[in-house]
């Protein structure tokens, strides 16, 4: 049976004017292969009817034991010398790579191939951003597990404990009940903190008061979801709990308009027109979701104003993300996970939106 990604890719060369393409991003080879070659450690090598996986003597028994007929291994040290070879021996005029190679590598290949050498953009990233039923399985299965893991923590999580011992107990419990590992640096964000975005966990302790944002990812089966929920300790007052409800009024609005066809600037002002109207404009500057899958960020990388290029299709997974940021006050975000389907979109977090308010005691 034919590898349907690898021919997939094949059917791109000719947009390209490209007789192969080398892979050299992990996660595009493991795409492809099914193989976990660890970045830097060798690059995989598409022809129109080859796919030859270039490495060093650390993974020969690995694609010994390695169950693909379609992918043959070359064991070197001198990774890019064998890919000049395997090009002229297999008469390559033409070969691309991916334009996200260091500088480093880019000066290594245009010092050595004979072969012209053409940079391609997104070639299997573009592949990646429609999921097939396996990748949303596992997309589910992680998803269901953050869900459990928030649970946890709604459990245990009390005033005194610091941001840092959030963090500690969402990773130990992550990990214990089969996560492979975090996807990003877990975000746990209170009291003033909580209004920057992307704020670095710190030794604050939680606090009476408190709005605290939760912001985490981690793997299940090589996939990663991504899920951001707000809580809060005590009684937060009434702005912040109108922010939280404006927040998630406007996170069910973008899963409503949600379906294959609508651009990304649509999608987004599905909710954002809400954060705005309320004057809330400035205090909501990101974008409204992301891709995610075999990484935090997948196509498409963003969607928002003026992404009029990002149209949705079936299969793909999102974010929905929508955010409020009081400076000196606090934040509110939610975010979800949706799977676009042919009429609409599913949510796989499957997590509560109320806002939970905890004892402060």
């Amino acid at each position: 049976m034919k590898n349907n990604r690898l021919e997939r890719l094949r059917k791109q060369f000719d947009d390209y004017y490209i007789d192969a393409l080398l892979v050299t991003n992990d996660k595009n080879i493991f795409y492809l292969t099914g193989f976990p070659l660890m970045a830097g450690d060798g690059a995989l090598l598409v022809t129109r009817d080859q796919a030859v996986m270039v490495t060093d003597d650390r993974y020969a028994t690995a694609l010994q034991d390695f169950d693909n007929d379609e992918v043959v291994g070359v064991i070197t040290r001198d990774y890019y010398g064998a890919v000049n070879k395997l090009c002229a021996g297999m008469n390559i005029d033409v070969m691309g790579f991916e334009n996200t190679v260091s500088f480093e590598v880019y000066d290594i290949l245009n010092d050595l191939m004979a072969a012209d050498i053409v940079p391609c953009a997104a070639m299997v990233e573009s592949l990646r951003a429609v999921k097939d039923d396996n990748e949303i399985t596992a997309l589910r299965k992680a998803a269901e597990l953050q869900s459990a893991g928030y649970q946890h923590l709604l459990e245990i999580v009390h005033p005194g404990m610091s941001e840092r011992q959030v963090a500690l107990e969402l990773d130990y419990w992550m990990k214990s009940h089969g996560a492979q590992k975090a996807s990003f640096d877990t975000i746990v964000a209170s009291g003033e903190n909580s209004a920057k975005p992307h704020a670095t966990v710190t030794d604050r302790q939680l606090q009476a008061g408190d709005m605290v944002t939760v912001d985490f990812g981690y793997y299940v089966d090589g996939y990663t979801a991504d899920m951001t929920r707000t809580f809060a300790i005590g009684n937060p007052g009434e702005q912040m709990r109108q922010v939280y409800q404006l927040v998630n009024q406007a996170r069910e609005k973008v899963i409503a308009a949600a379906k294959p066809g609508i651009h990304g600037d649509a999608l987004d002002h599905a909710g954002r027109f809400l954060i705005n109207d309320a004057g809330y404009e400035k205090e909501f500057q990101h974008g409204m979701g992301h891709g995610i899958g075999l990484s935090i960020h997948e196509l498409p990388l963003s969607y928002g104003p003026g992404r009029d290029d990002v149209v949705v299709e079936p299969n793909q997974v999102i974010t929905v993300e929508p955010g409020i940021y009081v400076p000196s006050v606090g934040g509110v975000r939610i975010e979800d996970d949706i799977l676009i389907t042919e009429d609409g979109a599913q949510r796989l977090t499957t997590a509560g939106t109320d806002l939970v308010v905890l004892d402060a005691k």
